[in-house]
């Protein structure tokens, strides 16, 4: 059976409010639930970006069943994969062993702001692979000292460690990355129904590994309602992962998507409240051998009704699948 979860999606909701909406999703029965790690909304209309690891402290604390994820962390340029490491442990000491730690190479979007520029895909991969070492080092006990090709660590130390680290999902969105996962992850993460993807992670020591995705919906009782806000905050994600990681800022998306239609969005993303439109979307998650999918509902605003439809309605459902 596949599980199913929710997303806290920072770049559409406050602080408060990403919080209350993980406890309603904890209530509702969803089987996990992840949270984006973001500095930037990806359009203006979503209209918000607070700090993912203060959400994460506050809904270990709110919440007493439902897994924690980031979905992802990048712990190579705003973040050193030092402090990572620090934070992570301390979000799965709060949350009594319920947090994964998921990683990625980032966005230009979210990493610029140190200014430290945006380097090839090429360097980017590499220099997530030295920080998940520096991670899991950190998670074993002990001093740590590294001096590699992109970090430097200088006598660091865990004080606070649980008994059982966090396992690590690394993001993947081809070949390189698959591969990636394969070796250093405990999971992979992805945001397309792609089988290649999984084959390639199971190539390089994914096999029965779980494999994590995630499929943005839209609920509302007015398909065209639904249709036009999946259009007015998430046509960004018809550029897919080689174009979304380069972009800087909300307006070079707005540029990008100035001529996406409404229609462009239909076959991607469910919209309306058509349960055989969401569980049809999961299913090719399942059909490419992804164990885990997490849903977003797209609109800060309409959590709530979302919460009690997918209790109601979709959950049931999906746990057919």
């Amino acid at each position: 059976m596949v599980r199913i979860g929710y997303t806290m999606m920072t770049e559409q909701a406050g602080p408060r409010a990403l919080v209350e909406h993980v406890v309603g999703a904890e209530r509702a029965g969803f089987d996990f639930s992840v949270v984006s790690d973001h500095c930037f909304p990806w359009l203006d209309s979503q209209g918000h970006s607070p700090y993912a690891w203060s959400v994460l402290g506050a809904a270990a604390q709110a919440t007493s069943r439902i897994p924690l994820m980031t979905y992802v962390t990048c712990p190579t340029f705003r973040y050193h994969p030092a402090v990572v490491a620090q934070k992570a442990a301390t979000v799965q000491l709060l949350s009594a062993g319920r947090f994964r730690l998921g990683l990625g190479s980032g966005e230009n979007l979210n990493e610029h702001v140190v200014g430290a520029g945006w380097p090839a895909a090429r360097v980017r991969l590499e220099r997530l692979e030295e920080a998940v070492e520096i991670v899991r080092a950190l998670f074993a006990g002990g001093s740590v000292s590294h001096h590699g090709l992109h970090f430097d660590v200088d006598d660091a130390r865990l004080w606070d460690l649980p008994d059982e680290p966090p396992p690590i999902g690394i993001a993947a969105s081809g070949p390189r990355s698959c591969a990636l996962a394969g070796r250093h992850g405990d999971l992979l993460v992805a945001v397309a129904p792609d089988r290649d993807l999984v084959t390639a992670f199971e190539e390089h020591g994914g096999a029965g590994k779980p494999c994590v995705g995630q499929l943005p919906v839209c609920y509302d009782p007015d398909h065209a309602a639904a249709l036009a806000r999946a259009h007015d905050q998430f046509r960004w994600s018809v550029g897919g992962w080689a174009v979304n990681a380069e972009l800087p800022g909300p307006a070079g998306f707005a540029a990008a998507t100035r001529h996406t239609r409404p229609e462009d969005l239909a076959d991607t993303i469910p919209c309306g409240d058509d349960v055989d439109a969401v569980v049809a979307a999961v299913r090719a998650y399942a059909d490419a051998g992804f164990t885990e999918v997490a849903l977003v509902q797209i609109g800060g605003d309409h959590q709530v009704p979302f919460l009690e439809w997918a209790e109601a309605k979709l959950l049931p459902a999906l746990r057919e699948l």
